[in-house]
């Protein structure tokens, strides 16, 4: 749940970050099957309350001031199901939030996966953190 934290840290703290990426978040999680169990149990019924901590939810909210990275590999063996790219896109579309979101063909959620693409995001950051 990195990814998922970070993005949900920048949007909840727009002022504090000055770029935000993640590798493979879960995008909707008060839609995934994994994380249900834990917001009900965390969080209580209220799906209201879900929304604080759904990445997908808050981008609907007004924009950050940089645009957010995500890298999702397409051999990831839970995209279809617990990931929900699709979602966060939307998502930042109906805000105007920028999402450089990058599908690498054939890459699944592997150590692999995050050391052939680790440069980009840290060239990504530099060039926020300079500014």
């Amino acid at each position: 749940m990195g990814g998922h934290g970070a993005l949900v840290c920048g949007f909840n703290n727009p002022g504090k970050y000055r770029s935000v990426s993640a590798f493979v978040p879960i995008c909707a999680p008060s839609e995934c099957p994994w994380d249900l169990k834990a917001f009900n149990c965390c969080l209580g019924s209220n799906k209201d309350a879900w929304r604080r901590y759904d990445a997908s939810e808050l981008a609907k909210r007004a924009p950050l001031s940089f645009p957010i990275l995500v890298d999702q590999g397409s051999q990831d063996q839970f995209l279809d199901e617990q990931r929900n790219p699709e979602r966060l896109t939307t998502a930042c579309q109906s805000s105007g939030q920028e999402l450089r979101l990058h599908r690498r063909l054939g890459y699944d959620h592997s150590y692999f996966f995050i050391s052939s693409f680790i440069q980009d995001h840290i060239t990504y950051h530099a060039r926020y953190l300079k500014a």
